[in-house]
């Protein structure tokens, strides 16, 4: 039988290239698509969640990101999770950045703030300023959370498993999310821990909905239509918990 592929399903291999080569749009940061982030570097560095790289054209080289003497975020840094890091890209060129196929949105911040779950912080700006927060109530049960609270002028990507949702928040109605569903939030929230703990829970019964995160006040809450694993334990034995061990190491 000679093989064949049913019509609209196949393309010539010029048509291929043709459909998917990189393509310019302008910006020094740029979506080539939905999962895939094209940065421009003229001799300044971006940072990155480590591994994130793909592919690049130049001179571009890539450095682990320590704790620069910062002794309060060295120990941060190890509360998280040993043997990860961030990256730091510096040079001349074109850097690709993705994270396991998941969706990247490009925000831009004019003198403002943002938080940030780890494990969706795919890049930001040399211009941004960083630092490692503990949600408060986080602790055992939770997991021990963590964010990346960022603050300035410049670019921000995070990415998310699926289209993201933006849910509002006010004093008179305060919102309930599932932890591992939660992206990013504004500046300004009152966050705490709501648990729902019973023989259920510690027996393997529960709903599986035992550990919430609750905001209050006024802002907005970005959540995803997926809950990400916990990321794996380092070699010094503990688990990033908020996801910041895949990003953030000493």
């Amino acid at each position: 039988m000679t093989d064949s592929v049913s019509g609209g399903e196949v393309q010539s291999l010029s048509q291929f290239v043709q459909s998917y080569t990189q393509h310019e749009t302008g910006g020094t940061w740029q979506l080539e698509n939905k999962k895939c982030l094209e940065v421009h570097l003229q001799g300044n560095r971006v940072f990155s969640k480590a591994g994130a790289m793909v592919a690049y054209y130049g001179d571009i080289k890539f450095e682990r990101k320590g704790s620069g003497g910062n002794v309060g975020k060295f120990l941060k840094q190890k509360m998280t999770g040993e043997g990860a890091t961030m990256m730091e890209a510096v040079g001349n060129g074109i850097l690709y950045l993705a994270d396991q196929g998941k969706e990247i949105s490009i925000l831009q911040l004019n003198n403002e703030a943002l938080s940030v779950d780890g494990r969706n912080c795919l890049a930001f700006s040399e211009t941004i300023a960083y630092d490692i927060q503990r949600v408060s109530g986080g602790g055992m049960m939770a997991g021990g959370l963590w964010n990346l609270a960022l603050q300035g002028q410049g670019y921000v990507a995070i990415t998310t498993e699926g289209h993201p949702l933006v849910l509002g928040v006010s004093p008179q109605v305060p919102l309930f999310t599932d932890a591992d569903a939660t992206v990013a939030w504004s500046s300004g929230l009152n966050i705490g821990i709501k648990t729902d703990v019973s023989w259920k829970t510690l027996v393997g019964k529960s709903s599986g909905e035992s550990i919430q995160m609750q905001f209050a006040g006024q802002g907005f809450v970005v959540v995803q239509p997926f809950e990400e694993v916990g990321a794996a334990p380092s070699s010094g034995g503990s688990s990033g918990g908020g996801g910041l061990g895949s990003l953030l190491g000493g």
